[in-house]
């Protein structure tokens, strides 16, 4: 049987700078990522990875759909609104790779995703699911109507066992205050089973000092499996009060690191939801994320996908 998750965010028209003056259109956004390297990793584990989202009636939500679709993620629980529009973002890299992001997404329709008619039955059909995974984007991005009706919702999932699981993705600019980013925060990890996240986020919102006290303060807060991901350097992960450390994986060259958190966090969830104990999924999701940065671009070309034939042997 299938591993079932429904992802929840928002879905960008992607802008990438190729060199100077020259991009290139395509699509993204950071639970959309996820949900792209969850399905790509069916060959290895069963998964049937949902989104859900709000998009126009417009050609470039078609193609949106169309995009994810070919990827083979679901589009059954999409809610399109004529008269709307997706966001927009334009990504600009600079000598060692990392990204710097223009965003135009004030009239997105993912924003009231839960308002527009549809979007109760919408949260109903979350219980459908073994697992639902969102962001801190996902959250930010909603209006307060939505956000609160999708949190209400994650806390019956959670009390019913369904896996919540949340990747911080902290933007500071999509929040209106510190306090309000915190409070959600704060809100929502009480339903969450697994949690990603930056040792800098985790500082910046919670201000703990340590890997050691972050994962402390997850786990009082109810978390059962925390992982700090650190970039190139080992993850920190505490799962059900054991501690683990996993290096991650050796890259020639970092070409691009748009999605690199989104993909590790995807194959680290998936493969741990498909059997796999926490070192082998660990190292299952650095070796994604080496596959992606090696690349530009959120969605790393699929002919180049690594092989996890020896970690899973």
């Amino acid at each position: 049987m299938s591993f079932a998750a429904a992802l929840i965010g928002e879905c960008m028209i992607e802008l990438q700078e190729i060199e100077p003056g020259i991009t290139q259109q395509t699509f993204g956004g950071d639970t959309l990522n996820a949900a792209i390297y969850m399905a790509r990793l069916g060959r290895y584990f069963p998964v049937r990875a949902d989104y859900v989202t709000a998009l126009g009636c417009d050609s470039f939500s078609d193609r949106m759909v169309d995009f994810w679709e070919r990827e083979g993620v679901g589009s059954s629980l999409v809610l399109r609104e004529r008269g709307e529009m997706p966001g927009l973002y334009y990504i600009q890299l600079d000598e060692d790779g990392e990204r710097h992001f223009s965003y135009w997404r004030g009239e997105s329709a993912a924003k009231k995703n839960f308002e527009y008619q549809g979007g109760q039955e919408v949260l109903a059909r979350l219980g459908d699911y073994d697992a639902v995974y969102l962001s801190g984007v996902s959250l930010a991005i909603l209006t307060q109507v939505s956000r609160d009706r999708l949190l209400n919702r994650l806390a019956q999932l959670a009390d019913t066992g369904t896996k919540i699981c949340l990747d911080y993705n902290y933007r500071p600019h999509l929040w209106k205050s510190e306090g309000e980013g915190r409070e959600t925060f704060e809100a929502i990890l009480p339903c969450c089973d697994t949690v990603f996240v930056g040792l800098d986020e985790l500082v910046a919102i919670h201000a703990v000092s340590s890997r050691d006290s972050g994962h402390n303060y997850l786990a009082q807060k109810g978390v059962h499996e925390s992982v700090i991901r650190s970039g190139g350097e080992p993850c920190s992960i505490q799962s059900y009060g054991q501690d683990f450390e996993s290096p991650a994986e050796a890259v020639a060259k970092v070409i691009d690191t748009t999605a690199a958190g989104d993909s590790f966090s995807a194959a680290y969830f998936l493969a741990r939801n498909s059997g796999c104990d926490v070192p082998k999924a660990a190292r299952i999701a650095h070796r994604m994320a080496a596959y992606v940065i090696a690349h530009k671009g959120a969605i790393a070309p699929v002919e180049a996908m690594p092989v996890f034939d020896d970690i899973l042997a």
